[in-house]
C-alpha cells in the first residue's frame, strides 16, 4: 500500500512534467501512517493523485487489476522513475490481518471524494464521501486477536 501511495505522487509528478499548469513541489506531498491502538485502526494517507469513483471500482474492484501498471504503460516515463505497485493482488492481502478496508479518495482536479468500502467476502461499496485535499486515505481495521492469531503484535513496535 505504500508503493501504492508513493506511485500516486508519481504520478503527480509526471503530469507535471507535460501539464504546465501544474507545479511540482516535492515538500508538498507525504506519506503518513497513523496509529489508532485503542480504535484497532492503522491508517496510511497520501497527497498523491488520488482516484475517481470509476478508478476505485476498477483498481480496488477487481483482484490483481493495477491502476499504476496501466499507467506505467501509457506514459512509459524516460527519466529514470518508475511505477513499482504493478499487482493490485496485494492490496487484497492487507484482509489477512484487517476485518475491514476504507478508502476515501479524492483526485487531482475534481470537487468530488468517493469513499470505497470492504470486509473482504461480499464485494464492496462505493459511496459519495468528504475529502479536504487531493489523495487518498486507507483505514485498515485491525481483527480481533484469537486462539491462534494476535493481531496485537502490529502494535507492539510502536510508543
Amino acid at each position: 500500500m505504500i508503493s501504492n501511495s508513493s506511485d500516486a505522487i508519481d504520478k503527480i509528478y509526471y503530469r507535471a512534467l507535460t501539464d504546465d499548469s501544474l507545479v511540482f513541489n516535492k515538500e508538498d506531498y507525504f506519506i503518513k501512517l497513523t496509529i489508532d491502538k485503542e480504535n484497532r485502526t492503522l491508517t496510511l494517507t497520501d497527497t498523491g493523485i488520488g482516484m475517481t469513483q470509476e478508478e476505485l471500482e476498477n483498481n480496488l474492484g477487481v483482484i490483481a487489476k493495477s491502476g499504476s501498471l496501466a499507467f506505467k504503460k501509457e506514459n512509459e516515463a524516460k527519466d529514470g522513475h518508475n511505477i513499482i505497485g504493478q499487482f493490485g493482488v496485494g492490496f487484497y492481502s492487507a484482509f489477512m490481518v484487517a476485518d475491514k478496508l476504507t478508502v476515501t479518495s479524492k483526485t487531482l482536479g475534481s470537487d468530488e471524494a468517493w469513499k470505497w468500502e470492504s470486509e473482504g467476502a461480499d464485494g464492496y461499496t462505493i459511496t459519495p464521501a468528504e475529502k479536504d485535499f487531493v489523495g487518498t486515505e486507507i483505514v485498515l481495521t485491525i481483527k480481533e486477536n484469537t486462539e491462534e492469531d494476535s493481531y496485537d503484535e502490529f502494535w507492539k513496535s510502536t510508543a
